[in-house]
């Protein structure tokens, strides 16, 4: 470990979305661990901890951490806590694609409750690819 104090991974859940609670939990761990927010051997909060702060049952949590756990993401220690697991995960070309395809459909099933085309979709994407705002 630095030195250096890393500010927590702050987690959130959009009750709105249509995304069941311990999915968003999933994905929050995900999409920090692919932006460096997350790291091996970093601690998440307990099952409690995090179900008082989402205001959620702890067994919601527990869903989530043993999912993450049996991809290999998350070690759980007894006594010590839990902790995103020291090795990496690398999926194969199948698990990849299903990944990609269900994220996609769940990209574009929130976005048109938003009230967005695909074709904006794509639009925007193209402009986020090429450094546009």
């Amino acid at each position: 470990m630095t030195g250096t104090a890393k500010a927590p991974i702050r987690f959130r859940l959009d009750p709105h979305s249509g995304v069941p609670a311990y999915r968003q939990i999933i994905d929050q761990v995900q999409g920090g661990l692919a932006s460096g927010a997350l790291v091996s051997g970093d601690q998440l909060p307990t099952v409690r901890q995090l179900a008082v702060d989402l205001a959620i049952n702890p067994n919601t949590v527990l869903r989530a951490y043993r999912e993450l756990e049996i991809r290999g993401v998350l070690d759980s220690q007894q006594g010590t806590g839990t902790f995103i697991a020291e090795r990496k995960v690398t999926p194969d070309d199948a698990e990849r694609a299903r990944r990609l395809e269900q994220l996609v459909a769940e990209f574009v099933a929130r976005a048109g409750a938003g009230g967005f085309t695909v074709e904006e979709l794509i639009s925007r994407l193209g402009e986020l690819e090429n450094g546009k705002k």
